[in-house]
């Protein structure tokens, strides 16, 4: 469950990223956040990861209050909460299995563990065939998967996908979308933050619309309907 009250974030006199945000996510849900540039997706998103703090509000992941989170306590936060963005972030000179052994690698995890978990989360993305390959030799789809994968080794309980569809074609972006829902259907939350509306309309979940820093709707199974 994630819960914002009245979050709000100022970035400067003129510059404001949100203002008053209250809204709650269900564990379980799928919801997309959309909204035109500049209207504050990104930094709701860079909020909810702890990349940065709010101004003003609460803001809750479970039981946690992450509202002042302390930095030595971002790891723990991040692993309950796998994170997906739109450029892929791989290390060129790693394997896919080392790309994704990586994240369990850094969080002191042991040998064994990481030998039972990345070929399962593979299996999960479709690339238990492709394993050895290098990042370059795979399609941007691939990639992105490698990237989803990645998110899954500590099995988080939110998945928050910042764009995930953003450098892929229309085959491939259904194809990630696919893979996003069967996700959720596992009992993953699905934060999904995109400007993609084909995208979106396509899910028929729940749709929250930021304009200009506030929520303008919040739709159970809505539509992104852009409105000047």
């Amino acid at each position: 469950m994630i819960v914002l009250e009245n979050v709000s974030k100022i970035y400067g006199k003129n510059s404001v990223g949100l203002e008053g945000v209250s809204l709650r996510i269900e564990a379980g849900e799928f919801v997309s956040i959309v909204g035109q540039s500049g209207a504050g997706k990104t930094t709701l998103a860079k909020i909810l990861m702890a990349e940065e703090q709010p101004s003003s509000g609460k803001i809750k992941i479970g039981d946690w209050d992450i509202t002042r989170i302390r930095s030595r306590e971002i790891p723990q936060l991040r692993r309950q909460m796998g994170v997906i963005f739109q450029d892929y972030k791989l290390l060129p000179k790693k394997t896919v299995y080392e790309n994704v052994s990586f994240a369990l690698e850094v969080a002191g995890d042991s040998p064994r563990h990481i030998r039972e978990v990345v070929p399962q989360v593979l299996k999960i993305v479709g690339l238990e065939e492709k394993a050895r390959r290098f990042p370059e030799q795979l399609s941007g789809g691939e990639q992105q998967r490698v990237v989803i994968a990645r998110s899954l080794v500590h099995r988080p309980k939110i998945l928050l996908a910042d764009e995930p569809t953003g450098n892929l074609d229309t085959l491939n972006t259904r194809d990630i979308m696919d893979l996003l829902v069967k996700i959720n259907a596992f009992g993953t939350t699905v934060v999904l933050v995109t400007h993609n509306r084909e995208v979106v309309n396509a899910l028929q979940r729940r749709v929250i619309m930021l304009r200009d820093g506030r929520v303008e709707s919040d739709q159970a199974h809505g539509k992104y309907t852009l409105s000047i």
